[in-house]
């Protein structure tokens, strides 16, 4: 997939950018001093967006631009090259979906009557798509149906890293659609865990916990929701480590931790569990049997595997 020149239409950019005019510039006498598409070079950035840019053009001459009358010269360039959303547009992506599983509260026994259902599952392009000048997004997402599909190559390298959103589509008891492919990954899931479970697992956490901290200090609250998912994280992560297995469900622990979710937990008692889970984590990795890599080959094999598949114009 082709990377785009990222431009973030909130960001005021810096002095020395080259940009492109969006817009003819005319002087006093009404004749075009500079055309739409003359580059330039800011001299002067505005402290907001309201503002206006001060740029320098070839001849030395400087005009104030607003943010909407100029794009970066990089971005210019690039046009239409890499543009997703144009293949995505082209074809129905959803109908090339592979894998739909379902995730979250419901797939880890902690859901009640206000819970949503979360979808989670790959796609995989058609060559054509893949191979086209626009290429294809890395995921599709539909908040309305709360889906969030990843195109197959961005899913293997994310559960490679050992993402535990990804991780857990691969052993979700709910499982609602599985192509051919998508079964056999299923059965090969086991080449995905290794040790860095815990640098992934534990790292995040303890970032989460160290920003939760602050937001207590200066606020005088957390999201406990988040809480509870971030104890559930380092519960799951020793249970990988140890037997080599992805738990999703949680229901031994889900009167602590919906307490927890609703509150009824101190952040002292909470802070004290995290605590001691970490303990556990040190230690399962110190006895963990997994590898300390995953299985590279295996999974870059099913990639080539599948990218051949595509194509073909039937789903494989």
């Amino acid at each position: 997939m082709t990377e785009r020149v990222h431009q973030n239409p909130n960001l005021i950019f810096s002095e020395g950018t080259q940009v492109v005019s969006l817009r003819e510039i005319v002087g006093q006498n009404g004749r075009t001093l500079h055309p739409r598409g003359a580059v330039g070079v800011i001299v002067r950035s505005p402290s907001d967006l309201d503002h206006a840019y001060r740029i320098r053009f070839s001849d030395g001459g400087e005009h104030a631009l607003l943010r909407e009358d100029i794009v970066m010269l990089a971005h210019f360039k690039e046009g239409e090259i890499g543009d997703a959303k144009i293949s995505a547009a082209s074809s129905n992506l959803y109908d090339r979906v592979i894998l739909r599983c379902v995730i979250g509260s419901r797939a880890y026994g902690l859901d009640d009557d206000q819970s949503d259902t979360d979808y989670r599952g790959i796609f995989l392009p058609s060559a054509e798509l893949h191979w086209s000048l626009y290429g294809v997004p890395d995921q599709l997402e539909c908040y309305e149906t709360q889906k969030h599909y990843w195109e197959l190559q961005r899913f293997l390298v994310l559960a490679l890293k050992a993402n535990p959103n990804v991780l857990e589509c691969l052993y979700t008891p709910l499982v609602e659609k599985a192509t051919p492919l998508a079964e056999e990954l299923l059965r090969m899931r086991s080449v995905f865990l290794s040790r860095l479970v815990y640098q992934t697992y534990n790292g995040y956490v303890m970032s989460q916990f160290k920003k939760m901290q602050s937001d207590l200090r200066n606020q005088g609250e957390v999201k406990w929701k988040h809480v509870m998912h971030l104890i559930r994280l380092l519960i799951s992560g020793i249970r990988v480590l140890k037997h080599g297995f992805v738990p999703v469900r949680v229901e031994e622990h889900r009167d602590q931790l919906l307490a927890i979710k609703k509150g009824e937990v101190s952040w002292d008692e909470t802070e004290k569990w995290r605590l001691s889970l970490h303990i556990k984590f040190d230690r399962a990795l110190s006895e963990s049997k997994l590898p300390e890599r995953p299985d590279y080959e295996r999974v870059n094999a099913l990639l080539i595997k599948a990218r051949r598949a595509a194509m073909s114009e039937e789903l494989p």
